[in-house]
């Protein structure tokens, strides 16, 4: 049995320590290479006294020294913390305040901004410095040998309410099921080239990850700049011999709306997996045009559950307009949709998407309150303590069995790939000094991030989203700015949002 998510990279290495693991912009690192650098930079860890189970940060880009960092911390027997280098911060403050981790892996270039936040220079590790010569006489397989299944694996931060991110934290059971059944689902092999859009702090990356570890498989870092220019993306995908993407759909439209793949010849693509946002459909029958042959699948979970809950391989044809199934459960999670009595809702009722099983998360890192508020008891299970996560999210199921997503039941969305509370950018908008109220509503149409403020001056769009980039990630920030005398209120005295909603139309 399985008990840490390591054994996939100790099982692989044993295996193919000659092949390719991780392609970064030319650089090629083999599995040996990545397992003997990640051993030392363990043993680097265990030198200055970080304790087993413990967070451990990685502060870095996107790269071959993140992987190897991940797998370090994995190694001294903790886990990892991927952090945004782009981060405000007072965000970046904000995180490591509330996770107090034992240390933060970071390179020289990014150290500073450690330090503009208030993270001591004696609690970080630079990734670029050399080892010194006691960090290899570690005895490195005794401290990740003793974590089992329930411990923490990694933690991913996700936008708070209340303007203070919340870090979910996924066990090693979680991904470990995720993985295998992942493995299983889209028959992921060695021979699979993965390349990998999400960031490592979007819990996408998981399954980039994961699965290269578990099959053997190569990781090909594509560049984050690319995904701004279509063309030379899909040239990249196409010259690095690319077969297999997990990607957000905001990516695959921005192809299919210049028309990339019409003139070219297509890259070997032939497993096309999405998630993190809705598909449009004309967006996916551009691509299934253009590969006839190959697997698309749409995938669906919020970051409180181990990637992913519910998954559907597309079978059919979808004129434009109709909506994309989340379709079916994964394996080992149970999907609960309940009615506004906490009753299974029947036949096509909508209802609030609720998960069970070992996808959950354990929680929210120093956050008993809103833990329990999130993960509650199963109402349908009066037996014995059972969690659930309630997703906020309202689906239905079709006459198919498949489920359909709604909407969200509050004003939390997702936009490009990024699960995000209304109310944080709200929070930052009313910081700014001459703004006086500030609501923050999503077009689902145009997927824009909407804001409707009062303020006595004349406040430019510019000046507005150059004081937010002080304190929100660039994926936050609104794109349609309305100013307005008065913002309209309801019966109740609150911002009448609907109101507000009603001038999409």
């Amino acid at each position: 049995m399985q008990t840490n998510v390591l054994e996939y990279f100790e099982r692989t290495t044993l295996q193919r320590a000659e092949k390719i693991a991780v392609v970064d912009r030319g650089a090629l690192v083999t599995y040996g290479e990545l397992r003997n650098e990640a051993s030392a930079l363990a043993g680097r860890l265990i030198c200055t006294g970080a304790t087993a189970n413990s967070p451990v940060a990685v502060f870095l880009p996107k790269s071959k020294d993140a992987v190897i960092s991940i797998l370090a911390v994995l190694h001294s027997g903790n886990f990892y913390v991927p952090l945004d280098v782009k981060s405000p911060t007072p965000r970046l403050a904000a995180i490591l305040q509330n996770l107090e981790p034992l240390r933060v892996i970071a390179n020289k270039a990014t150290q500073a901004a450690l330090a503009k936040a208030g993270w001591p220079l004696e609690k970080t590790i630079l990734i670029d410095d050399a080892p010194s010569p006691e960090a290899n006489a570690h005895p490195l397989p005794s401290r990740h040998s003793g974590i089992i299944d329930t411990d923490p694996a990694y933690i991913i931060y996700t936008s708070g309410s209340t303007g203070i991110p919340k870090g979910v934290v996924i066990p090693h059971r979680g991904v470990v099921d995720y993985i295998d059944w992942a493995r299983d689902c889209y028959a992921i092999t060695e021979s699979e080239v993965i390349g990998s859009q999400a960031p490592f702090y979007f819990d996408n990356s998981t399954l980039d990850l994961y699965l290269c570890l578990a099959c053997g498989a190569t990781l090909n870092l594509i560049p984050e700049e690319l995904f701004a220019f279509p063309l030379q993306l899909m040239d990249y995908v196409r010259t690095a011999g690319i077969t297999t993407i997990f990607w957000v759909p905001s990516v695959m439209t921005n192809v299919a709306n210049f028309k990339i793949l019409d003139n070219a010849e297509p890259p070997p693509l032939r497993k096309i997996l999405f998630a993190g946002e809705v598909m449009p459909t004309r967006t996916l029958n551009y691509w299934r045009n253009k590969f006839p042959h190959a697997l698309f699948s749409n995938l669906y979970g919020p970051t409180e559950i181990t990637v992913d809950c519910t998954y559907y391989i597309v079978d059919r044809v979808f004129p434009e307009g109709d909506s994309l199934p989340i379709g079916f459960p994964c394996r080992n999670s149970d999907i609960l949709i309940l009615n506004e009595q906490d009753q299974p809702a029947s036949g096509c009722e909508h209802g609030e998407l609720c998960v069970r099983g070992s996808s959950l998360a354990l929680g929210y890192w120093n956050a008993p309150d809103k833990t329990a508020a999130a993960f509650t008891q199963n109402p349908l299970n009066p037996h014995y303590p059972e969690r659930i996560y309630r997703t906020g999210d309202l689906v239905h199921r079709n006459e198919r069995g498949e489920i359909l997503f709604m909407g969200r039941k509050d004003f939390q969305i997702k936009h490009q790939g990024y699960r995000i509370e209304l109310g944080e950018i709200e929070l930052a908008a009313t910081a700014i000094d001459s703004l006086r109220t500030a609501c923050v509503l999503y077009n689902q149409a145009r997927q824009e991030i909407t804001l409707f403020f009062e303020s006595d001056e004349n406040l430019s769009p510019g000046y507005i989203r150059e004081r937010l980039s002080a304190r929100l990630p660039k994926y936050m920030l609104p794109t349609a700015f309305h100013q307005l005398e008065r913002l309209p209120l309801n019966a109740n005295g609150k911002i009448d949002r609907l109101r507000l909603a009603a001038s999409f139309v």
